[in-house]
């Protein structure tokens, strides 16, 4: 195994310096310093295989092992390794490196910690069961980008169907509404437990997820004397500036 010699930057390190466990690591431009140890904690993961026999990686001008990757995060992985802790913070994100090294114990106990097992149990689970909900949130955001030009703001309207009842009550709900109904994007229904409110927060949360700023309210229209209203609409509104 050859390793970078780090008192001659850019050189490969001679046969003497192989006893040496130090190794210094570029991620994206973040350096970090370890121990082979370290990184062949796991040795089935992806991070350990790089530094198992001959190096796999590039060095850079200081020859420092270079990873093309963002390094925010890779300082939770190696306390992880050092110490065996988790995060606190950014579990989601470093859940996402500790996939792409794929350290097993890692990605298992962070899915099991309760800022990770929430989302992963709870809401994505409850969202599976609603139907086409991902390729709905895609539709609000496409149309959405459509009619910002000039604008500043883009409203959609959004129809949440909770229960099947709700759903046989569609076509005279929508026939009653005085809005281009064919722009109209529908939630629903689902079987479980969490309400229109909750479903309508999921929304937001995931819109906003991608950086766009949206505000949800509950459309109102002045009731007709012989008119029945439905209270199954909502104004999805993107805010561009």
């Amino acid at each position: 195994m050859s390793l970078p010699d780090y008192k001659s930057p850019g050189k490969q390190s001679s046969p003497a310096a192989l006893r040496s466990p130090v190794v210094q690591l570029n991620i994206g431009g973040h350096v970090f310093t370890t121990t082979l140890s370290t990184l062949r904690k796991h040795p089935d993961s992806k991070l350990a295989e790089l530094f198992i026999g001959q190096p796999k990686l590039r060095t850079d001008a200081e020859g420092r092992y270079f990873i093309d990757r963002d390094g925010a995060h890779f300082g939770a992985i190696l306390d992880f390794l050092r110490t065996d802790r988790l995060p606190s913070e950014d579990v989601q994100q470093v859940h996402r490196e500790a996939v792409h090294y794929d350290i097993k114990p890692l990605v298992k106990q962070l899915e099991e910690a309760p800022q990770f097992f929430g989302e992963l149990v709870g809401r994505q689970q409850f969202l599976s069961r609603v139907p086409h909900y991902k390729e709905n949130i895609e539709v609000l955001i496409r149309i959405a980008r459509a009619e910002a030009i000039a604008a500043r703001h883009s409203t959609i309207m959004i129809c949440i169907l909770r229960t099947e009842e709700d759903l046989g009550l569609y076509d005279s709900a929508i026939s009653s509404l005085e809005a281009d109904k064919e722009s109209v994007v529908t939630f629903g229904p689902w079987k479980a437990a969490p309400n229109v409110r909750d479903l309508l927060d999921c929304i937001q949360m995931d819109i906003e997820s991608q950086g766009y700023r949206v505000s949800i309210q509950p459309h109102s229209r002045e009731k007709g004397f012989l008119s029945k209203s439905y209270d199954f609409f909502y104004k999805l509104t993107f805010t561009w500036w």
